[in-house]
């Protein structure tokens, strides 16, 4: 036997409790959730329930746009002339007059970001077809409506057995509907409870207000006209605001809609937080000219920490409003050629002259606030020659509005962060792949070297000494080559994790290059590498830095050089002093060149242009890495050059100088190029804390 479907949502959660609702209380909820699907970019799962087929055709073309939107929608109605079981738009299911569903409303919808349902029926019988309007707006019932994802599912699952039962036809489709929206339950997916929990002040507002006017419905039915428009209105921005992920725009479209909403002359919205001294006007709504001649607030920098009115709006978090500037005591002031008021918390005279030089007469604050923190601030302006006093709707749309920037903002914010988090992951997988390929590469390498050498050594002990001294030579080279490539990968973890002390002291660039160059020297042989010519001036200033690391970055600027330069190239150093604080050193090679869309790449960690597996040269890729480190260690700056491929490079880095007062008594005479360190060797000990 068919039974009231309220009735069995009400025995299945025994917590729930009905609600008294009117008809135009319930066709505002339905409105509001239809629209949900419409602004949408998401398939939803959409159950209407009609008493009648005359109220059904009342809404029949917002339903054919729902299912341009989704397959999954379903109408349910008693049929009096056309209604009827059919597939033609969306799924409709006529039901019997004696099937307690003919007396009840429902509408459900379901989405990923979203699940309500409004589940109620009529208190008193159907009423005769010559009703009028009013009375028709007055009809009362008793029901639920709710966010809450576990009762929506139960009130879906239960109408779409209902369903099936009339059209058993339809049993895989509501098979596929209650698989994709009712599969997962809150219990197994947390997350779902975060996204359907639904605290919407607006609507609630909205609920109160409407049960309210009905009560006073003979008194006030052309006020709730006027109202429902404004309610209309603000729904479509907040949709406009909720679509958009970016701040800017969220703001500007809610200043210009706000301003134009309430007709006033001009509409400011802000970001400011409560320790802000003053906030940048960016966003603004400003009477267009032939109506006024205003002067715009835009760009300009408004007074916030010396304001009373924001202090207000700060301490009391709600808003602030000023029906009449030019008679208010906090703006003009006991005493205007005093500065500041007996509490010395804000400057009567600098509002008073904000006032003046915006013609502001009305002014209204309302701040946008998420969890008790201020995020910004809505201010509306009204500038005409009398006072004007704003109605209680348009002071709690605009709170609504601010609220639900606020929480829009909140939303842009946390999309931001997770894309950088999403950015940030990507480049440790990127890391963590590259180090594997490029770790295995390159130390199986030289260890295999060195194995067949050992073994060689070991199995044949009638080999000749020359080739028992080439044996031990490869062996040992490849082993100094290990130990450089795990040396410079564990320098470049202790400099990320701020692990290395820095010890600056006055230096001799000329000196710190020519050690530099005697280090590639005596590495790579004159056949092996390309001309190496250094255009250094003698009358360089001393420069502030860590010797040992400045010399390190020359190192590894021209090793790199020397790697990607036939012998048959050159490579150049320049000094270049823009008369600033900083010396600018310049390596430039003639060799194989980057592509400009990698110049940045290049500094990243384990980069291998040619791929960890086929490259020519070797190494790990973390020179560059290392001394964009080192650079960013004394406060200077590094990046990179090129034409394009085998156009060359050119490699920039700044060290600061140290200023003619200091270097007049540390002259260049006693400065000292930095001393030899140990870290040929893989020691370092002097220079990190761990």
């Amino acid at each position: 036997m068919a039974t009231s479907v309220l009735h069995s949502l009400l025995q299945e959660i025994p917590h729930l409790r009905q609600q008294l609702y009117f008809k135009s209380s319930l066709t505002a909820l339905s409105h509001a959730m239809e629209d949900q699907v419409l602004v949408g970019a998401e398939q939803s799962l959409v159950i209407a329930c009609f008493q009648r087929e005359r109220f059904y055709r009342q809404e029949a073309h917002r339903y054919r746009r729902i299912a341009e939107i989704t397959p999954q929608v379903y109408v349910l109605s008693t049929p009096e002339t056309d209604f009827k079981h059919s597939s033609q738009y969306y799924e409709t299911v006529a039901l019997e007059p004696s099937d307690p569903l003919s007396q009840e409303w429902h509408l459900i919808v379901i989405g990923e970001q979203y699940a309500n349902c409004l589940i109620c029926r009529e208190c008193s019988k159907p009423i005769k077809e010559t009703a009028t309007s009013e009375i028709d707006s007055s009809r009362r019932f008793e029901g639920i409506w709710t966010f809450d994802r576990d009762v929506t599912y139960k009130a879906a699952q239960l109408i779409l057995e209902r369903i099936e039962v009339y059209r058993p036809e339809l049993a895989a489709k509501i098979k596929q509907a209650k698989s994709k929206y009712l599969g997962a339950s809150l219990a197994s997916n947390p997350q779902l409870s975060k996204k359907s929990t639904n605290s919407d002040a607006f609507v609630q507002r909205l609920v109160t207000y409407l049960q309210a006017g009905q009560y006073k419905l003979l008194k006030a039915y052309r006020s709730l006209s006027a109202q429902e428009e404004k309610e209309r209105l603000m729904n479509s921005i907040i949709a406009v605001i909720r679509r958009s992920l970016n701040p800017n725009e969220i703001l500007e479209v809610a200043v210009q809609e706000l301003g134009r909403a309430l007709g006033a002359s001009r509409c400011l919205i802000y970001r400011c937080k409560a320790a802000d001294i003053n906030a940048k006007i960016s966003h603004e709504f400003l009477v267009p000219p032939g109506e006024t001649t205003l002067v715009s607030a835009k760009g300009q920098i408004w007074p916030l920490q010396d304001n009373c009115l924001f202090q207000d709006v700060l301490k009391s978090q709600e808003l602030v409003y000023i029906e009449d500037t030019y008679t208010e005591p906090r703006i003009q002031g006991i005493d205007n050629t005093k500065s500041a008021s007996k509490n010395g918390k804000f400057s009567s005279a600098s509002l008073k002259t904000l006032v003046q030089q915006f013609a502001i007469n009305s002014w209204l604050m309302v701040p946008v606030l998420y969890q008790g923190q201020l995020l910004g601030m809505v201010e509306l302006h009204q500038c005409g020659p009398t006072a004007h006093r704003w109605q209680n709707d348009e002071l709690k749309m605009v709170e609504a509005i601010a609220t639900q920037v606020g929480v829009a903002l909140i939303q842009a914010e946390a999309y931001a962060n997770l894309e950088d988090l999403n950015q940030q992951l990507e480049a440790l997988d990127r890391t963590r792949s590259n180090l594997v390929a490029i770790t295995g590469h390159e130390l199986r390498t030289p260890l295999s070297t060195i194995q067949v050498c050992l073994e060689s050594l070991a199995s044949e002990p009638d080999m000749s000494l020359e080739l028992r001294q080439v044996m031990l030579n490869t062996a040992l080279a490849d082993a100094e080559r290990m130990r450089k490539l795990i040396q410079d990968f564990l320098t470049l973890s202790r400099m990320e994790s701020g692990r290395i002390e820095w010890h600056p002291e006055a230096l001799s660039l000329k000196e710190c290059i020519d050690l530099a160059l005697s280090h590639v020297r005596s590495h790579r042989s004159e056949t092996e590498r390309p001309k190496i010519k250094a255009q250094v001036p003698d009358d360089l200033p001393l420069v502030q830095a860590d010797g040992e690391w400045l010399v390190e970055t020359l190192t590894k600027l021209l090793d790199n050089a020397c790697k990607f330069t036939t012998p048959q190239g050159q490579i150049t150093i320049e000094i270049l002093s823009s008369g600033g604080s900083m010396l600018e050193v310049t390596v430039t090679d003639t060799g194989r060149g980057i592509e400009p869309n990698r110049l940045e790449d290049v500094f990243d960690r384990f980069y291998q242009e040619e791929g960890a597996l086929r490259r020519t040269t070797g190494g790990m890729g973390l020179g560059l890495a290392i001394c964009r480190q080192i650079v960013k260690g004394w406060g200077g700056e590094i990046w990179a050059n090129s034409a394009g491929k085998d156009q060359g490079s050119r490699f920039h880095f700044t060290v600061p100088i140290i200023p003619r007062s200091s270097e007049s008594e540390d002259s260049k005479t006693n400065a000292k190029p930095p001393a030899k360190s140990k870290k040929r060797s893989g020691v370092r000990s002097t220079k990190s804390k761990g």
